[in-house]
């Protein structure tokens, strides 16, 4: 049957697929609007699963908070290209699954792709898209963050977010001084927020580096776990937020620098996510 340039520009505005893919749909279906949606669908679950073990080094991290800056969310949505990165298409569905896991709060990556967005799950959402631009694209990341004043921050042209929790504002205006450590954050990527939440595991291997580099010195058996021991200290400053030296200002650490803008101010968390 003949197809109309009519149909075709309807099944498009409805779809968002390309003009070629649309003719197709509608002259395999004999006109059938809905069951050419269906054809439309399944190239794309076809194109997810020919690209599913594919990499997604590319993409945007999106940040969002409440006007009183007391909940913050984070999520990257990824792709395999810079390109796609930048289509506006792309960053439209990427706001619009950030400003959901806003406002639903779901427990994890799953249960935000399981959210609905109009009749479709936002995980059929990014497969109907998959169809379109013939690329993975993924949500690889969702940090959900509450406190007294949560500031966030985008770096690296939107491939690097920061989520800062800070706690023991007193009523001051912290925004700003929490800029400044979440770009701390993303210049440094410090591994705990102090000593006591670096991981176990790590403090091991840690102490085992420093004992390894004692020896290899020619220095005695027994002072090595003393030697280890001071490694650790300069491992925990150098590595540990609140700890670390301020980068606008290396003569005071992290804590010091937050503590000069008001008494007490700190640190209750962070989350920080990058893209490839």
């Amino acid at each position: 049957m003949s197809i109309s340039a009519k149909e075709v520009n309807e099944l498009r505005k409805m779809t968002g697929a390309g003009m070629m893919d649309c003719k197709k749909a509608l002259v395999e279906t004999d006109g059938d609007f809905d069951a050419a949606i269906q054809v439309l669908r399944k190239k794309g679950q076809k194109v997810s699963a020919a690209r599913a073990d594919r990499e997604t080094t590319e993409g945007v991290v999106f940040v969002k908070t409440n006007a009183d800056q007391t909940t913050g969310v984070a999520v990257a949505f990824t792709c395999e290209t810079d390109f796609v990165a930048k289509n506006a298409d792309f960053v439209a569905l990427g706001e619009e699954i950030a400003t959901a896991a806003f406002e639903n709060k779901p427990a994890d990556i799953e249960a935000l792709k399981a959210l609905k967005a109009g009749d479709l799950t936002f995980a059929e959402k990014i497969v109907d898209m998959t169809g379109k631009i013939g690329e993975k694209l993924d949500v690889i990341a969702y940090e959900v963050m509450e406190g007294e004043v949560i500031v966030p921050y985008v770096h690296m042209g939107g491939k690097l977010g920061v989520l800062v929790s800070l706690k023991n504002t007193n009523g001051t205006d912290v925004v700003e001084a929490g800029k400044d450590v979440a770009m701390q954050i993303a210049a440094m990527n410090p591994v705990a927020l102090d000593k006591d939440g670096v991981d176990a595991s790590v403090v091991e291997k840690e102490i085992e580096i420093g004992k390894e580099q004692a020896r290899q010195e020619g220095k005695p058996e027994a002072m090595l776990e003393k030697i280890a021991m001071g490694k650790l200290n300069k491992f925990y400053k150098e590595n540990t937020l609140l700890s670390q030296a301020f980068v606008k200002d290396n003569k005071q650490s992290i804590s010091q620098y937050l503590d000069g803008v008001s008494k007490g101010l700190t640190v209750a968390e962070f989350k920080r996510i990058n893209i490839g």
